[in-house]
């Protein structure tokens, strides 16, 4: 095994996350390695504009991402994009990751930030209008909705409840839900059908997301009747779930009953040595502000585990 592919610390995912988590260890002055399966800036990439990061303004996720990416470089960290994970040895004192390609590194300490993504419909055009009238974050894009109409798809509290905090922007926004009644708290749902902005839509699915440029509009499907019927609107906000990026973890941490990462107050999982930040934890808000804020507190964890190791490897030898 080849020295220079042994690192202090290696960060599995480079979403907001990873990149903070990146800049804090090399900034430390550990050899710091991010490998990531996608492109750098991971879920942020999909935002054009980001309103709500303190101190920036008219910034987009991608650009964002590339100045995270920048400062982590700057401070001597190593990223490898656009691989494949085949195999991860998390437990002892090295940790061992092999990609597909054959190629192999070890670490003293990994942090995992994999991230996740928003459960999908998987239906014609959803794809093609992501970012572009499709969403599935109402703090991220509400503003940009202001005064218009949009479709929100699901019946769950988080459904609801940003439906109604949509409300305070756009004009009309219309409940489509697949089953005759909501999944959700006796208090959501009053709050939404009181709401004089909100109609709702039930026993009823997108089957069809169509329009130009932008979203124009949707499919509606009686799930009873199997009738479709074309609906305007300029917005859908998707709210049905959301799917953690864990799947390669199963039997390496514990993950929960959602496949979502267990970590305790430093973002330590059940192995030691390993830590996690983002949106593959255990967590009710996601945010790029809060994934940077648990990728800080896992970086300075991390950090004092490798001073530890640092103590012991000296006094051993």
């Amino acid at each position: 095994m080849e020295t220079n592919n042994h690192f202090d610390a290696i960060v599995v995912g480079a979403g907001p996350a990873g990149l903070t988590a990146g800049i804090y260890l090399s900034r430390a002055r550990f050899r710091t390695l991010i490998l990531n399966e996608g492109t750098v800036g991971g879920q942020m990439n999909l935002t054009h504009e980001i309103a709500n990061y303190p101190g920036v303004e008219n910034i987009s996720g991608y650009q964002l991402a590339n100045i995270m990416k920048k400062q982590a470089k700057t401070f001597g960290c190593e990223i490898k994009s656009n691989i494949a994970i085949a195999t991860m040895q998390l437990e002892g004192d090295r940790k061992i990751i092999t990609l597909e390609d054959g190629k192999v590194f070890t670490a003293n300490a990994v942090i995992l930030t994999p991230g996740g993504r928003s459960r999908s419909l998987g239906v014609p055009g959803e794809s093609q209008f992501k970012g572009r009238g499709v969403s599935y974050c109402a703090t991220c894009d509400g503003d940009f909705f202001t005064d218009k109409q949009i479709v929100v798809v699901g019946g769950g509290n988080s459904a609801l409840e940003e439906t109604v905090s949509l409300t305070k922007y756009v004009n009309r926004a219309t409940i489509v839900h697949q089953f005759d009644h909501f999944q959700a708290f006796e208090y959501a749902i009053e709050e939404a059908v009181s709401n004089p902005k909100i109609d709702v839509v039930l026993e009823s699915t997108i089957a069809e997301f169509y329009g130009g440029d932008r979203l124009e509009g949707v499919m509606i499907k009686d799930t009873k009747t199997g009738a479709l019927r074309k609906f305007a609107t300029d917005g859908v906000f998707i709210f049905i779930g959301y799917v953690p990026n864990t799947e390669f973890l199963a039997g390496k941490v514990h993950l929960n009953q959602w496949k979502e990462i267990v970590v305790d107050t430093e973002m330590a999982t059940n192995v030691s040595g390993v830590f996690a930040a983002g949106d593959s934890i255990a967590k009710r808000y996601r945010q790029i502000t809060t994934s940077i804020g648990e990728a800080t507190v896992a970086a300075l964890a991390a950090s004092a585990y490798l001073q530890k190791v640092k103590k012991t490897q000296s006094i051993e030898s």
